[in-house]
């Protein structure tokens, strides 16, 4: 299957579980999962009307971008990203989705000081506690949030996580809902340069899940593009 006919099936996939959750399909924003994948690639996903383009690594995304790449839709950065490499990222994507710590926080910033702009970003929640993955605690988080407003160059525009991976469909639902029962309680909290537009969760193997539980964003790479070729990894 083409690139474009993988899209249209998980816009029908996207529609259905929007659908039988009650929620309006529009809701939801399909962000293309780039890493590996060649600027031909990208325009092609973004031609078959993918809301955004999320990119995993510096190195990539500056190349991408030289060959404008992402034209006709918004860049996030979604990755890991090292506090060494925020002046590559900071105001040259939309959204950085992936800030996991508050040294990457006070990084960007600085940066975007510097720059004189706004950065938007999302908060990322280690929702599974694990130890192999980056990410704030819901504990870290509500101690964090009262001291945003002393990051005027940062708006936080919501969060994001990546659940333990699962064997079996449904087994994430109970990350999913706490992540949308914590995005709930932020935005009812009204704290200053927080707004909680986006609630990323869910990529290829459980977004329907996801969405059934209040994702408004999912990263799909594999079901966008086939499974990468880690043999070629750089």
């Amino acid at each position: 299957m083409s690139i474009a006919e993988n899209i249209t099936a998980i816009r029908a996939k996207i529609n259905a579980a929007a659908i039988a959750a009650g929620r309006d399909p529009k809701e939801i924003l399909l962000c293309a999962a780039t890493k590996m994948n060649d600027s031909d690639n990208v325009r092609a996903a973004i031609a078959a009307g993918v809301d955004c383009c999320g990119e995993n690594r510096v190195q990539e995304l500056t190349k991408k971008l030289s060959e404008n790449a992402y034209e006709g839709a918004p860049v996030h950065f979604i990755g890991h990203l090292q506090t060494n490499k925020v002046r590559q990222v900071v105001g040259k994507v939309d959204l950085i989705q992936s800030v996991d710590s508050l040294r990457l926080l006070q990084a960007i910033q600085k940066e975007a000081a510097k720059q004189e702009i706004m950065q938007d970003i999302l908060l990322e929640i280690n929702i599974g506690n694990e130890e192999s993955k980056t990410g704030f605690t819901v504990k870290e988080i509500y101690d964090l949030l009262p001291q945003i407003s002393d990051f005027p160059n940062i708006c936080v525009q919501g969060l994001m996580a990546i659940p333990p991976i699962c064997q079996n469909p449904g087994e994430n639902d109970k990350f999913f809902q706490e992540m949308y029962n914590l995005s709930v309680d932020i935005t009812a909290k009204k704290y200053d340069n927080i707004r909680v537009r986006f609630l990323s969760m869910g990529m290829s193997d459980d977004f329907q899940d996801a969405i059934a539980c209040g994702s408004t964003m999912i990263r799909v790479g594999t079901a966008i593009f086939g499974a990468r070729d880690y043999t070629q990894s750089h």
